[in-house]
């Protein structure tokens, strides 16, 4: 009765690195961002599921806030199939900070708190992008 209330708790991030590095983004929408790496979790929603990136993200430098990106399973898969090969978890990692990068570069600040989304196409134009096969 009470998780339906309160909802389900989220898993903790692991893959953080010890020591976070602070870094600029110059976006094409005009802002500069702030950004860390936190870590990473499963996540699920409805039938979807993959792995949650959340980054540490500022705009006007004085405030923070956490910034999901969602790389699904699904998409990892079918890029997985079509390039007969696994992908490496720097290369996920990739994946999720070039679609962060995306967003900074598409929303304004304030559409920041939605979660980035990662499909099969983000992840084959990412992918094509960084040129890896």
């Amino acid at each position: 009765m009470l998780r339906k209330i309160f909802g389900k708790k989220s898993e903790a991030l692991t893959g953080a690195p010890a020591v976070r590095r602070l870094k600029t983004y110059s976006a094409q929408s005009g802002y500069v961002y702030q950004y860390c790496y936190g870590g990473h979790r499963p996540w699920r929603r409805g039938r979807d599921s993959g792995i949650e990136f959340v980054f540490e993200i500022s705009a006007d430098r004085k405030s923070y806030r956490p910034a999901s990106v969602c790389v699904s399973d699904e998409a990892l898969r079918a890029w997985e199939s079509g390039h007969g090969r696994t992908l490496h978890a720097n290369e996920t990692y990739a994946v999720a900070k070039m679609a962060l990068f995306q967003a900074f570069d598409e929303r304004a600040p304030g559409q920041m708190d939605e979660p980035i989304l990662v499909r099969t196409t983000d992840v084959e134009a990412i992918l094509s992008t960084l040129d890896l096969d």
